[in-house]
């Protein structure tokens, strides 16, 4: 069962729900929600689900512009920094066990763009925004260059598009889904689960 809680930030407090797993931990997973919508979105649950399930702990983060009851996003870096301060706060509680960082869409991008500087050891992106729909030419595939272990699930129909494979990024496309994630939210999570244990993050 999720624990809620509010972190203090220098951006104000997130909001953080925390999900155990049943023995003792194989990592910590921390997730970003996307833009305008929330951490209770189907993809991301799917994916708590999966991973406590196979041993880790899982950290869902609202970010303090949503709590705050706004929709349309903050600027990048009071993302980036919001989120550093609640991991922060997370790796104290959870020492000894890999970080992992993930997110979807926006999530996804503040994951990558901290990842080394919170300590992480990889990343989980899920409906990654390649670019704006329609504008091709203003990708952010650089974000995903951390030099980490990178996973990257987006649909096929993703009007944001769907990033190119790399040295240390695996991209899995998933037939008929959109930027929404919604068609199976289960199969993006076992995508993701799978991708855990061989990477040997999580229990078989």
């Amino acid at each position: 069962m999720s624990c809620t809680e509010e972190i203090s930030t220098p951006r104000g407090p997130a909001r953080v729900a925390v999900d155990p797993p049943a023995g003792p931990p194989t990592a910590l997973l921390a997730l970003g929600h996307g833009a305008g919508g929330d951490v209770d979105a189907p993809d991301l649950v799917a994916l708590r689900d999966a991973a406590a399930g196979a041993g880790l702990v899982v950290a869902r983060v609202t970010q303090p512009y949503r709590v705050a009851g706004r929709r349309a996003p903050a600027p990048a870096g009071h993302l980036d920094e919001a989120w550093a301060a609640v991991l922060a706060v997370l790796r104290d509680r959870h020492p000894g066990v890999p970080l992992l960082v993930g997110g979807r869409s926006s999530g996804a991008r503040v994951a990558c763009r901290t990842a080394r500087a919170v300590g992480a050891v990889g990343v989980v992106a899920l409906a990654f925004p390649l670019h704006p729909p329609g504008r091709p030419e203003r990708s952010r595939a650089a974000e995903l260059a951390t030099g980490l272990p990178t996973l990257v699930v987006n649909g096929d129909r993703d009007p944001f598009g769907v990033p190119e494979p790399g040295p240390a990024v695996r991209v899995v496309t998933r037939p008929g889904e959109r930027h929404d994630l919604r068609g199976d939210p289960a199969g993006t999570a076992a995508v993701v689960r799978d991708w855990l244990r061989d990477r040997g993050w999580a229990r078989a």
